[in-house]
């Protein structure tokens, strides 16, 4: 059973769309196991269904949407900052000013 604040798109999504605001602090429930929130979540974010090593591909809509580029615990927030995409360049706000000083 996976928690209603949850929406997985695909059975073989390895991340779960996060439908209403979840707070730093609160548990949610990922195929039955209670797991923390550590930090909040915001409607439409990506959290992880379960661990997701490093370089693993990141599952959703059931096609991968890009790789982890660290080790992502079950219940963590997936963006940026831990998933790169395999298609398009990905640009945080900190990297983007010195991406377009190198073109």
């Amino acid at each position: 059973m996976t928690d209603r604040r949850l929406l997985q798109l695909d059975p073989r999504d390895n991340v779960l769309t996060v439908i209403a605001t979840l707070e730093a602090g609160e548990t949610i429930c990922l195929a039955g196991k209670q797991v923390p929130v550590r930090q909040r979540l915001p409607l439409g974010h990506k959290v992880a269904a379960c661990d997701i090593p490093a370089g693993a591909k990141i599952i959703k809509y059931g096609v991968p949407i890009g790789s982890a580029t660290v080790g992502i615990a079950a219940g963590e927030h997936v963006h940026v900052h831990n998933l790169k995409s395999d298609h398009l360049p990905t640009y945080q706000r900190e990297t983007q000013a010195s991406y377009f000083d190198q073109q």
